[in-house]
């Protein structure tokens, strides 16, 4: 508070003590005021400072205070605190800004304190609602552009390769009950079908002798490391002096079978020196193949039980190219085995499904199987002795359908007189009901849905076969049934009608393969199944 000194109203006052009282009673900043107040109960007088030249103006000063003589009231709270100046006149302007120096200045304000004290408007009070606005203000923005982004890299990813899947049935079984054959009453046989499997078997599976049957590995090991093509003669082979000797067994008491009309410096090709092993059952030739295969007969016979192994023969051993030791021994479900093996090779079969073979010298041969070249008979090879008995490993064909099927059987061990026919009787009962047991079944029609094209991305595209797929085999047996692609890419786009993969029903030579084609055009994923793709 500001004290105003009692002045007497009844004294005369001119104008220039009214205006030193004026002055004197000038009010001072609230800081001034208060350090004025703890020193001294009495004001100071300020010093009279010059007016500026201006006009003058009448101001009703009181001289008096109605709280003059009063004593002091104690001072509160709201006394100490500092309050805003008042308003000062022009004239002390200039003392003012001398005065503001000395204070310092406050710390500025939170955004919204001063956002309130610019609108008068006090900061909302916070709340789920408002936090909850804020945050979904600040998060936004952020997810729209991570969205963004990656729709973006799941539009530029590379496309996942389609793949054919098969929706048709794996397998097909044929109706009936597995056919009974006509087993030999002795021995021991057995019998399969290429790619298809076993048919069946008779006798203890015991290794026996097999006589000239052993020649069939002689031959086949020939083929397949020196092969050659059906109707061409291979390589030419020189006859030695052993070969010429032995040749003149088949006149003496060893009585061999032998193709005597070789002598040494000659040279026989590849394909007829196959035709004397298989054919005329040449003892000396299978022997003069091993020599020049290996460079000896033990080493010959090495890479024959070698190679048996390799064919799963675990019964087998075999002690000489020829077979006239009755040391060779096999059994009949081993040699089928071998079997199915030869009637792979096309050189092979031409040589001995022949019912005779005219050697070099024009000589003429006649074939020990005797059942070629009726009912379809491929030969194979014969094997004959007092020891072994009659043996025989042979092969047949029948076409079902649009396949030419290959059965393989072998009888072994027939000791009925004469040997040779025994063994070729009970062979001949065993091939023909074989065949009649083959038949054919349709398991796909023309058009049928067998699959899709899957794109990878949800997409399915249906595939149909272009023609009728039959099944090959006998009551009871059950083929696989397989869909791949062509062995290329399967595409992304393709019309309707475009060939895309086979269909196989069989394994081997039993196998049936049919086109399968879109039924529809192919297209590539779109837009959304691009975008939404996971993985």
């Amino acid at each position: 508070m500001f004290r105003i000194p009692k002045v007497d109203p009844d004294a005369e006052s001119s104008d220039s003590e009214r205006t030193a009282v004026f002055r004197a009673v000038k009010p001072k900043p609230a800081a001034d005021s208060a350090s004025a107040d703890s020193a001294s109960a009495e004001p100071k007088s300020a010093e009279p400072k010059a007016a500026p030249a201006a006009p003058k103006a009448s101001t009703f000063v009181p001289l008096r205070s109605d709280e003059a003589g009063q004593p002091p009231k104690p001072k509160t709270a709201e006394a100490a605190a500092p309050k805003a100046p008042a308003p000062k006149p022009a004239s002390t302007a200039a003392s003012d800004r001398t005065e503001r120096t000395t204070q310092q200045p406050l710390p500025p304000k939170p955004p919204l304190d001063m956002l309130a004290d610019l609108t008068n408007n006090p900061p909302p009070p916070p709340s789920p609602l408002r936090t909850a606005i804020r945050r979904f203000k600040i998060y936004f923005p952020l997810v729209v552009l991570l969205a963004i982004i990656l729709a973006v890299v799941q539009l530029v990813r590379p496309l996942p390769q389609p793949k054919l899947v098969m929706s048709a049935k794996s397998s097909y079984t044929f109706g009936g009950s597995k056919p009974e054959l006509p087993w030999p009453s002795e021995g021991q046989a057995y019998m399969a079908a290429a790619g298809l499997g076993t048919l069946g078997q008779s006798g203890e599976q015991k290794p026996v002798p097999i006589a000239s049957v052993t020649k069939s590995m002689t031959a086949y090991i020939i083929l397949r490391d020196h092969p050659f093509k059906k109707g061409e003669q291979g390589q030419m082979i020189d006859v030695d002096k052993t070969a010429e000797t032995e040749g003149k067994k088949n006149n003496s008491t060893d009585n061999e079978s032998t193709l005597d009309t070789v002598k040494e410096g000659d040279k026989i090709s590849e394909h007829d020196a196959i035709a004397a092993l298989m054919i005329p059952s040449a003892n000396n030739i299978a022997r003069l193949l091993a020599r020049w295969d290996s460079g000896s007969q033990e080493a010959f016979v090495k890479k024959m039980n070698d190679t048996a192994k390799e064919l799963g023969m675990t019964n087998t051993t075999y002690t000489d190219p020829s077979g006239l030791d009755a040391t060779t021994v096999s059994t009949a479900e081993d040699q089928v085995k071998l079997g199915l093996r030869l009637v792979e090779m096309d050189a092979l079969l031409e040589i001995t499904s022949k019912p005779s073979w005219t050697d070099p010298s024009g000589k003429s041969w006649r074939n020990w199987n005797g059942l070629v070249p009726y009912n379809d008979s491929l030969g194979i090879k014969t094997g004959t002795t007092t020891k072994a008995g009659g043996n025989l490993l042979f092969a047949a064909q029948k076409k079902v359908g649009k396949t030419n099927q290959l059965i393989v059987g072998a009888v072994l061990g027939q000791h009925k007189p004469p040997i040779i026919d025994s063994v070729l009787a009970a062979s001949k009962q065993l091939m023909i009901a074989t065949q009649k047991a083959l038949e054919g079944a349709p398991v796909v029609r023309k058009g049928d849905l067998v699959g899709y094209v899957d794109d990878g991305l949800g997409g399915q595209t249906p595939v149909v076969a272009t023609a009728d797929v039959q099944a090959v085999g006998w009551a009871g047996l059950t083929v696989n049934v397989k869909l791949a692609d062509g062995g290329g890419q399967i595409p992304q786009t393709a019309k309707a009608g475009t060939e895309i993969g086979v269909l196989t029903v069989g394994e081997g030579a039993s196998q049936v393969k049919v086109p399968v084609a879109l039924q529809s055009d192919l297209a590539a994923p779109g837009i959304g199944s691009k975008l939404t793709r996971v993985g």
